[in-house]
């Protein structure tokens, strides 16, 4: 059953900065990138503290963004989207790593706690609510690594071809939660 047509703002956390581009912490914006591209909505703009884009996903319309605050400031890119577009929080989906699922798996939440992760704690607290649906992609948990080195770190040969294919099944979520809604997605992507 499709949604109602509204607009959506889905935001991929990770860091500007070439040297950052393949780390583990900018698997959001690596979705980010992919959805662009399937869907041919070019992220031009460069203002609110982001890089972002306006077109259409599933017959909704939607923001695709990439905040330029680096991760742990997501919150104020985030606001700044908001208050520009009109969206309320409910209409976010935030994409973004995480260290304790994985590497591959990805798991979609309407609400719950950060984490331990510093961008969606800091969208949390901007917005005053863990009612912020979010797309965590698995990254894994560093072995006798410190955990900024892990996930400001390039993925393995290894994990490479993994984490691939998880980018593809999560703009795939991506795609069945604006068609579809969250529900729809969480039973067809868990997992």
């Amino acid at each position: 059953m499709a949604q109602d047509s509204q607009l959506y703002i889905v935001l991929g956390l990770g860091n500007p900065g070439e040297e950052y581009a393949a780390t583990k912490h900018n698997v959001g914006w690596m979705v980010i990138d992919e959805l662009a591209r399937r869907h041919h909505i070019p992220l031009r703009r460069e203002r609110l503290k982001a890089n972002y884009g306006r077109g259409s996903i599933a017959g909704q319309q939607v923001v695709l963004a990439k905040p330029l605050t680096f991760v742990n400031l997501s919150g104020d890119a985030a606001l700044r989207l908001a208050i520009f577009f009109r969206v309320k929080v409910r209409n976010f989906l935030v994409v973004l790593d995480d260290m304790n699922l994985p590497p591959g798996v990805i798991r979609l939440r309407s609400s719950g706690s950060d984490g331990g992760h510093k961008g969606l704690r800091s969208i949390i607290e901007t917005f005053g609510t863990t009612d912020i649906p979010r797309l965590r992609i698995g990254i894994g948990a560093p072995e006798g690594m410190d955990a900024v080195k892990w996930v400001l770190s390039p993925f393995d040969e290894t994990t490479q071809p993994v984490m691939e294919a998880a980018i593809k099944r999560a703009a795939d979520c991506v795609e069945t939660y604006l068609a579809d809604g969250l529900e729809a997605a969480m039973q067809r992507h868990n997992g």
